[in-house]
């Protein structure tokens, strides 16, 4: 049975996410970046509220994953702070200006988080020979990579994921990007241990008054009145569809 983890934005969406049967959480914030490090207040909530597992995020901005000594030095601040709180594990991701695993700020990251389990996220997909970066994460010790086979959606990259799970010494490759209920057989087929979803939606917000033709974001076509949340009936049945016995 193939383990599924659903990607929250906030403590709400990781309440959800639990009790819809999600077995474990990619805890971020800022979905329309694709997930930014979540604050200190939601790290502690979720921490206090949630049972199951919980791995955050530890990305300083949205764009390339090519990082500074700066932003480093920021991402290892923020894994001792997620460390210290006592969460089982961490996702991220650094690549070199080549399209290659940063391996000595890697390095860093994995000194920073002795005992967790490290997530190579899907930076990996940014990568410009994907069976290279398998070897040197493998070394570096990660204990996943999440990955849609370098495509834009993991069914799409699914020859490739298939490839790098038979090919794995030791990282669970985990599929995600596009992973719905309607393409779940096709995970399922190709034997991929671990799935990774967002399971989400926008929602409209409750706020009456609407000032229209002002917005905080810098695409001035945001809906600054759409909230993104978990779609707890799409994770309760994929797990449902996920638990069933293969006939």
């Amino acid at each position: 049975m193939a383990l599924l983890e659903i990607c929250c934005y906030g403590m709400t969406c990781a309440i959800t996410a639990e009790q819809a049967g999600a077995d474990r959480i990619e805890l971020c914030s800022a979905p329309k970046e694709g997930g930014l490090t979540p604050s200190a207040g939601v790290l502690k909530g979720v921490r206090h509220n949630v049972t199951i597992p919980v791995h955050p995020i530890v990305r300083p901005r949205g764009g390339d994953f090519c990082y500074s000594q700066a932003e480093l030095s920021t991402m290892l601040d923020d894994i001792a702070f997620i460390r210290d709180l006592g969460f089982p594990g961490l996702v991220t991701g650094i690549l070199n200006e080549d399209g290659g695993v940063d391996r000595q700020k890697m390095q860093a990251v994995m000194r920073a988080a002795p005992g967790m389990a490290v997530t190579f996220h899907r930076a990996f997909d940014m990568c410009a020979n994907p069976m290279i970066a398998l070897e040197e994460l493998t070394e570096l010790g990660v204990a996943r990579i999440l990955t849609s086979g370098q495509q834009a959606s993991a069914e799409q990259g699914i020859s490739l994921i298939t490839e790098l799970k038979h090919r794995s010494r030791a990282p669970i490759i985990m599929a995600g990007a596009g992973v719905r209920l309607n393409n779940l057989e096709t995970f399922i087929a190709a034997g991929v241990d671990e799935l990774h979803s967002s399971a989400g939606r926008y929602t409209s917000s409750p706020m009456r008054y609407r000032h229209a033709g002002v917005s905080m974001s810098a695409d001035a076509s945001a809906d600054e009145y759409a909230r993104y949340e978990v779609d707890a009936e799409s994770v309760a049945a994929m797990k449902a569809a996920l638990t069933r016995p293969v006939s």
